[in-house]
């Protein structure tokens, strides 16, 4: 695989060094697919012995399956230190995060939504899961609605339903290139201020 070998005689932390193999493995996870990059394909690009890739992953499938996590569950810094204004202006600040991280792992992003359509791996499942809980609570950490309890399971189950739209609206943007990156962010910002200020209050009092 198509991937620049690193120094091996250049010294990492080892949070360092894990977060390198990761960085390679969703690099070529996502250009080749799970089924044609090896873990000697990795340890190379890496500029690690392979041995050490199997010490911080475990098996291929191991390694894979954190990809996957990593790439699909939102990760913290799109919530992080956002600034005290309206929770529309944060959802905003969020979704633009968002978009830059999948626009960086493309390839990676697209192979991850894909497996969530084949079904039948509980492991995948399993991630995919976390994944809509963790979005979930990052949508309302920036909104500022952490502490609704009347109507909270229906909120989430809302929120979660959101996700799926903005995965298909991704593919929207990155395959068929039918809606741009400020189109998604219009879209989804939009989308989301509406079902919290309009759908849920409707929901609630149902």
């Amino acid at each position: 695989m198509a991937v620049q070998r690193q120094d091996r005689r250049r010294r990492m932390e080892p949070d360092a060094r894990r977060a390198e193999i990761l960085g390679v493995a969703r690099q070529l996870f996502g250009a080749g697919g799970y089924t044609t990059v090896s873990l000697s394909d990795i340890a190379t690009g890496a500029g690690v012995a392979r041995a050490l890739v199997s010490h911080y992953f475990g098996s291929k499938r191991q390694l894979y399956l954190e990809v996957v996590r990593q790439m699909m569950v939102v990760p913290a810094s799109v919530s992080e230190r956002l600034p005290p204004t309206t929770p529309e202006e944060r959802l905003s600040i969020c979704v633009d995060r968002w978009l830059e991280v999948v626009e960086r792992n493309r390839d990676m992003w697209l192979s991850a939504i894909g497996l969530e359509s084949l079904g039948n791996d509980p492991e995948i499942d399993q991630i995919m899961l976390e994944a809509d809980e963790v979005a979930t609570d990052r949508i309302l950490e920036a909104a500022m609605m952490t502490d609704v309890v009347e109507g909270r399971t229906k909120l989430r189950a809302m929120i979660r339903a959101h996700s799926s739209m903005l995965k298909a609206a991704s593919r929207e943007w990155l395959v068929r290139g039918t809606l741009s990156r400020s189109d998604l962010h219009v879209m989804l910002t939009r989308t989301v201020v509406h079902l919290l200020n309009t759908v849920f209050p409707a929901l609630r009092d149902d």
